[in-house]
């Protein structure tokens, strides 16, 4: 199980230093004339929980945050922690209600974008041992102007394409289960409407651990494919008065999902994870009517 601990955070931390190049390498390239001022680069900020009563590390993470002319506000972090579940949220995780002791490690990312027309993006995986061990995560497309939320909208046929040729060289299954999965989840009942256009949604992956992780990296290899594909499709374009507006309504979807049925948020307060890194997520702007 060390060795697979081991193996598991470094593919994470060798994701996340991936996904930064290649989205600074988008800040470069974005045309001056619709993106002035000076391409961002990422700040990474290391952080650690705090000690338990006997003085044992926690063990901690990376938070990774840019604040550019194409990327607005992006955010790409990774964390290995571990300890104990408090009793009242063990009881609600797999393997955790007789003995809370857990270790988890995993990748999670949000991309806001000046423009518009260039779809928000959240991608995450993860590894979480209790008595029992699984994988986790998934990728889903959040446009912000109303005529790209749309399944038959080429950007979303183009992002399924990716995840279910990924999904279907491990098990043809896979993309109806996990596609509708994140369809189900993430949806706003509160708006009967829902965060985006969807992705895939996985967890509790426990059939063969080898098998498992090497469809966690194929998520993120093929995250690293379509999404920047995606950017450049719109790198260009022109928005409008408009369409900044829709942005903003539907980035105040985003919170309101993030801040009330986000999974990823409650376990990264409930586990004393960085406040900072959890609500990174937030978008740099949004608007309610």
């Amino acid at each position: 199980m060390q060795t697979r601990k081991a193996r598991a955070r470094h593919w994470f931390e060798n994701l996340r230093d991936s996904i930064i190049e290649i989205f600074e390498a988008l800040e470069r390239e974005a045309p001056d004339a619709l993106y002035p001022g000076v391409p961002g680069k990422f700040e990474r900020i290391p952080w650690q929980r705090a000690k338990d009563a006997e003085g044992e590390d926690l063990g901690g993470g990376v938070m990774g945050m840019m604040h550019g002319r194409l990327f607005e506000k992006v955010g790409v972090h990774t964390s290995t922690v571990h300890g104990h579940f408090a009793d009242d949220f063990a009881r609600h995780v797999k393997g955790a209600s007789q003995d809370p002791r857990f270790w988890a490690s995993g990748i999670s990312l949000i991309a806001h974008m000046k423009n518009p027309r260039i779809p928000a993006v959240h991608m995450n995986t993860r590894m979480l041992v209790t008595t029992e061990c699984w994988f986790g995560g998934g990728a889903d497309l959040n446009p912000t102007v109303d005529e790209q939320r749309f399944a038959t909208h080429p950007d979303a046929r183009y992002f399924h394409a990716g995840l279910k040729q990924t999904c279907d060289g491990f098990d043809p299954a896979f993309y109806p289960k996990y596609s509708k999965w994140a369809e189900e989840y993430f949806f706003l009942p509160h708006r009967g409407e829902h965060r985006g256009v969807g992705g895939i949604f996985y967890d509790h992956l426990d059939a063969d651990w080898d098998r498992d992780f090497a469809f966690t990296q194929g998520v993120g290899k093929t995250f690293c494919e379509i999404y920047p594909a995606l950017v450049r499709r719109h790198i260009d374009e022109p928005w409008t008065g408009a369409e900044s507006a829709q942005q903003a309504k539907w980035r105040g979807r985003y919170v309101e999902f993030n801040l009330l049925y986000d999974r990823g948020t409650t376990f990264g307060l409930k586990t004393g994870g960085n406040v900072e890194s959890i609500l990174s997520s937030m978008p740099p702007s949004a608007r309610w009517p």
